[in-house]
């Protein structure tokens, strides 16, 4: 049975010490001096204008989330319409139910006002 992971211990083996040997390559091959302004964070090539632990306004979250729930449809879609003729009548019914349900949800987080943007 242990022979049976030998090719994956293997690949992991090999991966991670071609891993950690670009690196090191990297770090001697690279030119240039590292100094302070290099190893400094930025972004966009300027500094902050506040801090970076500000707090967030809970409608950005909860767009993220209505975000993550209607691409999870769209991945249970893909299935389903592809073995409809499997799965007949009953997965029709089922899919309509829970289409129904995101629906709801998403009315509710509309109505709710999650989605303006004063």
């Amino acid at each position: 049975m242990l022979a049976e992971y030998a090719p994956i211990l293997i690949f992991l083996i090999i991966a991670g010490a071609l891993g950690v040997i670009l690196l090191l390559l990297g770090l001697a091959l690279g030119r240039g001096q590292k100094d302070a302004e290099k190893r400094s964070p930025y972004e966009c090539g300027f500094e902050a204008f506040e801090d970076t632990r500000m707090r967030f306004d809970v409608r950005y979250y909860l767009v993220a989330i209505l975000f993550i729930i209607f691409d999870l449809e769209i991945a249970f879609l893909f299935p389903w319409a592809v073995s409809l003729d499997a799965v007949g009548l009953f997965g029709l019914v089922s899919m309509g139910i829970f289409l129904a349900l995101l629906v709801v949800g998403f009315i509710y987080e509309w109505r709710k006002g999650a989605l303006e943007w004063d």
